[in-house]
């Protein structure tokens, strides 16, 4: 007798499940019953109030899983082991506040992550570390103040992170190392530390922008690590005292923009031609203190200067013979603007009256010269009197 058709239907069947890994006898039943699963490969979890990840009763061949409006409080280490085909978590909505180490381990194959509108306050270390396959991930709409170092560490084809509408107040250093594959990297403002090194590490980024910033100062070493970006933008922000040595380690960037931004002080500047900067653009910054030219030393293949407010006074003349000028007072004098004294607030530069400045810059010259001849004698009367008063003692002893 011939064997019947759905035998045949039901064997293949059960060799092909065989041979995807994915056979067994719960098959057709795991689903947790919080959840509802669409399929085998996607379960949505959402608003069930679940307080833990139900690990054990999700099936194993889920491809996108949403989590999101739950009770999780804790992301455990290894948390979603063994979701090997896992491509999408979504865990919005939940009351994260902690993300331990390694939290996503043993997914190789996610590529999509979203984190948002948690308590969540820490990036931790090693938190989204290991991912090697992961693209995107989202963690905007947090309570994040702190990207601690090695945070993403290993996660090497991640091109897309957001950390937008958080109230980020510190980079660490080696925050983002190993990210050498990001194309787009979404900051928040209110950012108020930001340690040296904190982007070393950072590579191939398109587009990265700081604005609204409140640093005491940007020092040493600060972006050291940054190469091939296309566009870096520091924009409306406070940057208190710029180091000489800032930009160490900073290569191949096509622009760099400081726009609309507040400086006390520019210490220094050292972009050479080892940097690799294509266009240096400083355009409606308020600079509070003219930086001595003999500090600037700026190489770049194009510089614009442009409706930025300088100090017009007596130190003006300095400011003219550096690099800033680019080649061509009269430019720069007609496309840029005083911020002091009073009377030139707001107006260009090219109204200066500069036999004003020349006889200030004399009289400066001679009450430095004569307050350091006064300081001198001050120095030798001091020594006089303490000899005087030493042999009055020694005459007194005798």
């Amino acid at each position: 007798m011939m064997p019947r058709r759905g035998c045949y239907t039901t064997s293949i069947f059960i060799i092909l499940c065989l041979l995807a890994d994915i056979c067994t006898s719960e098959v057709e039943v795991l689903c947790p019953p919080e959840c509802i699963c669409l399929s085998q490969t996607q379960v949505l979890c959402n608003s069930g109030g679940l307080h833990q990840i139900p690990l054990k009763l999700l099936p194993i061949t889920v491809e996108h899983l949403s989590l999101t409006r739950n009770n999780f409080s804790v992301i455990k280490s290894d948390a979603f082991a063994g979701l090997k085909y896992l491509r999408k978590l979504h865990l919005d909505g939940n009351s994260i506040s902690t993300i331990k180490p390694f939290a996503f381990r043993g997914l190789p194959r996610l590529k999509e992550l979203s984190i948002q509108q948690t308590p969540l306050t820490t990036v931790p270390r090693f938190s989204f570390a290991g991912l090697q396959n992961l693209t995107s991930i989202n963690l905007s709409h947090n309570k994040i103040t702190q990207v601690e170092s090695y945070a993403f560490a290993g996660t090497t084809n991640l091109k897309v992170i957001v950390l937008t509408n958080n109230p980020i107040v510190k980079l660490e250093s080696n925050a983002f190392s190993g990210l050498i594959s990001v194309e787009r990297l979404g900051f928040p403002s209110g950012i108020r530390i930001i340690e040296p090194d904190a982007f070393s590490g950072l590579d191939t980024v398109e587009h990265l922008k700081l604005s609204f910033m409140d640093l005491p100062g940007v020092d040493a070493s600060t972006f050291r690590g940054l190469t091939n970006i296309g566009v870096f933008s520091i924009q409306e922000s406070d940057l208190g005292i710029i180091d000489s040595e800032a930009f160490d380690g900073v290569t191949n960037i096509k622009v760099l923009n400081f726009i609309n931004n507040k400086i006390d002080a520019i210490l220094g500047m050292n972009i050479s031609q080892d940097h690799n900067i294509g266009t240096l653009k400083l355009n409606g910054n308020h600079i509070l203190e003219i930086p001595r030219s003999e500090t600037l030393n700026i190489i770049v293949h194009k510089l614009i200067i442009k409706s930025n407010h300088f100090p017009c006074n007596c130190h003006v003349r300095n400011l003219l013979e550096g690099p800033l000028v680019n080649g061509s007072v009269s430019e720069f004098l007609s496309e840029n603007y005083c911020i002091s004294p009073l009377d030139m607030n707001g107006r260009l530069m090219s109204y200066l009256d500069f036999d004003s400045i020349l006889k200030c810059q004399e009289d400066v010259t001679r009450e430095s010269f004569e307050a350091s001849r006064e300081t001198s004698a001050g120095q030798r009367n001091t020594g006089i009197t303490e000899l005087c008063f030493i042999s009055v003692i020694y005459l007194l002893l005798r």
